[in-house]
């Protein structure tokens, strides 16, 4: 003891300043490289080395990884290796590139559709209109060429070039409908000309697709052209107020084409339902499609939440509710919502009216914001013209996080929410949109430790330099204390 006093007798103000600076610059870069760690792989690099490598060393158990799980916890082995975890999916209800999205541009001067979005776009078309025996139709040949320019200008004027070698082009028409057409008015005559022209085709290759593998593709390719052009022509009597019209060429369509359900015309079906208030129907379409061999969707989800909450959200009142307590189908319906927001939790805020709304893209990420634009967009209006839904939405779709475990180790009704989705709807949505994320990232421990230990050390150091004598005096007695 006696030594230690005399050597920090000896210890000079500058020594202690010093050594209270050095130990801000070190906490402060340790602070500096967790932040980026964090912010980069999602983790604290010292508790990650700490469960990796330490726990190993004292004895701890490391848990092991939970299996891949598939959409819902009903779903065998099979499909559960099979599901990739961040799919993403044609937009449904996609707008008209020159009727929707154009206009939007030339009105606010932002571009609602991403490079990628679009690129993916290109992609489809390419593979839903193009195939082998195009260099047998000059016209196709043209087109395959324009479903790969990047210059819009540039597709429309391959698409009339298509139109003077053969009058009968249905995808050129399909092309001037989606990027030409000014108004949904224009882009519905050019798809009854595409409707004509491809129903034409399509007998033709009916007739002949047993002949050869090249004419059984060419039978595909036409068999997409033609469902495409159905369904959106059925999608222009919507847009136009012509529901029922609209109605009957989707269930006329589902029929005709019954094994194409991937491509989600129901989406389109259940938003004219509603629209109708044909409330029986839409319960009758989820019947069908609400099954857990399906992929699920916002859509889906959120309609059978929707039409529970109708049942009880007229009356439901949370204070009488905290009162005598939920009734059986109150509990139905928080149920339907808490299953509804765990599937995609970024839906209430857009329902709610928290976060603005920005054109839905071309493209979908099944659980993603991307998602919750598109759902809202189109089935705000039908939540609104419910009396109370979206105040029993708002009173019970917090309540689901308290459902889900934490770290999200397992999900509650779905498997667990993926965390690739953040990075995917920033490639889908508009730079404009601030992209809802979740689950928010809590600060680790060790950012809070560091930044603290940083911020104490650079105050102390300040004080050394202030009142030199007082802090030696300070560090003395605290040093023979301990």
């Amino acid at each position: 003891l006696l030594t230690v006093t005399v050597f920090l007798s000896t210890l000079t103000p500058k020594f202690y300043f010093a050594l209270t600076v050095t130990s801000s610059f070190i906490s402060g870069l340790i602070f500096v490289f967790e932040w980026w760690h964090f912010r980069k792989y999602g983790t604290s690099f010292i508790e990650q080395v700490s469960v990796s490598h330490l726990r190993p060393l004292i004895g701890g158990v490391e848990n092991s990884p939970p299996a891949p799980a598939a959409f819902s916890a009903g779903e065998n082995e099979t499909s559960r290796q099979n599901m990739p975890e961040c799919k993403v999916w044609r937009n449904p209800l996609n707008l008209f590139r020159g009727a929707e999205y154009s206009r939007y541009m030339w009105v606010t001067g932002k571009e609602p559709l991403t490079y990628y979005d679009m690129n993916l776009s290109a992609q489809d078309h390419q593979n839903f209109f193009t195939c082998d025996t195009d260099a047998l139709r000059p016209s196709d040949t043209v087109m395959q060429k324009a479903w790969r320019e990047r210059n819009p200008q540039a597709r429309i004027k391959a698409a009339y070039q298509a139109l003077e070698l053969n009058n009968d082009c249905a995808t050129a028409y399909v092309l001037l409908a989606e990027e030409e057409a000014t108004t949904i008015v224009d882009a519905e005559k050019y798809f009854k000309q595409a409707l004509k022209a491809g129903e034409m085709i399509y007998r033709k290759s009916q007739n002949c697709h047993s002949q050869s593998p090249q004419h059984e593709a060419q039978l595909r390719r036409d068999t997409n052209v033609l469902v495409y052009v159905k369904r959106r022509l059925a999608m222009c009597a919507r847009k136009l107020g012509r529901i029922r019209e609209a109605v009957k060429m989707m269930r006329d369509l589902m029929k005709e084409f019954p094994l194409l359900s991937m491509l989600n015309i129901h989406e389109n079906l259940l938003e004219a339902l509603l629209e109708l208030q044909a409330y029986a129907d839409v319960q009758a379409v989820l019947a069908k499609y609400d099954d857990i061999s399906l992929p699920k969707s916002a859509a889906i989800c959120y309609t059978a939440a929707l039409l529970k909450a109708r049942a009880v959200s007229e009356r439901f009142s949370p204070e009488t509710a905290s009162k005598r307590g939920l009734s059986t189908a109150e509990i139905n319906a928080v149920e339907a919502i808490h299953r509804a927001v765990e599937f995609n939790p970024h839906v209430p805020k857009y329902l709610l009216e928290m976060k603005s709304l920005v054109l839905p893209p071309e493209h979908i990420l099944k659980r993603g914001d991307s998602e919750a634009v598109a759902y809202a967009f189109f089935h705000l209006q039908h939540w609104k013209r419910i009396e109370g839904a979206l105040n029993l939405l708002h009173c019970t779709w917090e309540g689901t996080f308290r459902m889900i475990p934490y770290p999200l180790e397992k999900g509650h009704l779905f498997y667990p929410y993926p965390s690739c989705t953040e990075t995917a709807d920033r490639e889908l949505l508009p730079t404009f949109h601030e992209v809802s994320v979740y689950p928010q990232k809590e600060l680790p421990f060790f950012i809070h430790f560091t930044a603290g230990l940083c911020s104490f050390s650079a105050m102390l150091a300040l004080l050394t330099h202030q009142f030199p004598e007082l802090m030696v005096i300070f560090a003395k007695a605290v040093s023979i204390l301990s």
